[in-house]
């Protein structure tokens, strides 16, 4: 059986490297065998690289792209608190924020792109509920903002 780790080299995939919050609290908080990632935004070297309202300045491909961001940035954090991916059990619901134009509803065809890259990596571990919110607007004027519910074993 693979490691995700060799299932991350075999989809020619890296995580970045897990960054520090720039506000006030903790990237991932472990309860009961439950790991909470906060809200991950697709910041790259410290910039976004697309801004803007999805429908409008950003396209869905540019949006989809920043969604498969968001994961291997989740995945980057949740690594760095348990040490390894290997203890993920089950991706249990993403909450994904669109930063949408007036008038767009394609919240569900941007957040699919994050659904398809967990489920690519993980296999049935990466299936999961979700929920894809359009909002007015979102921190560092991102398109793009996804939390994770994960469980773990010890």
């Amino acid at each position: 059986m693979k490691t995700i780790e060799q299932r991350l080299q075999e989809l020619d995939l890296q995580l970045p490297e897990a960054t520090a919050p720039l506000y006030h609290y903790v990237p991932v908080v472990i309860h009961n065998g439950v790991a909470y990632i906060s809200g991950q935004v697709p910041r790259v070297e410290g910039h976004v690289p697309y801004t803007g309202k999805v429908g409008a300045e950003v396209s869905i491909e540019q949006a989809r792209e920043l969604a498969e961001m968001c994961v291997l940035k989740g995945l980057s954090s949740l690594k760095t608190t348990i040490g390894s991916l290997d203890r993920i059990e089950q991706v249990l619901k993403v909450t994904g924020y669109v930063q949408s134009a007036p008038g767009f509803s394609g919240q569900p065809n941007v957040l699919d792109a994050a659904s398809e890259l967990l489920e690519r990596i993980l296999g049935k571990k990466g299936i999961h509920a979700r929920a894809a919110v359009g909002v007015a607007e979102l921190p560092s004027n991102t398109p793009v903002e996804i939390e994770f519910v994960i469980a773990i074993n010890d």
